[in-house]
């Protein structure tokens, strides 16, 4: 695999309420990731960038909510989302020690 891909298959942690309770609960975390990103690039790409040890990955398709502007109809664009699940012992600090 190809570091320069592996760096670009992350876009953003996503920080919700449920995101944190999952982290907290059962050390698992969620990144929004490329649409095309499999499972092995995604843990890749996270010990890559981490330094920490994945021991599985779920990825799923969130769908684009129909919205509508004024008098038109439009739709947000489809997102895939993972979690990733550490190995015990291992922890990933999005606060940056502050």
């Amino acid at each position: 695999m190809n570091n320069e891909r592996l760096m670009k298959v992350l876009l953003a942690p996503v920080i919700s309420e449920k995101s944190s309770r999952i982290a907290e609960a059962s050390g698992q975390y969620t990144f929004r990731v490329l649409t095309d990103a499999t499972k092995r690039e995604v843990a890749r790409a996270v010990e890559l960038l981490f330094e920490v040890k994945v021991d599985c990955v779920q990825v799923l398709n969130v769908k684009g909510k129909q919205k509508r502007t004024g008098q038109r109809l439009g739709k947000r664009q489809d997102w895939r989302k993972a979690y990733v699940r550490l190995q015990p012992g291992q922890d990933i600090d999005f606060g940056g020690g502050a």
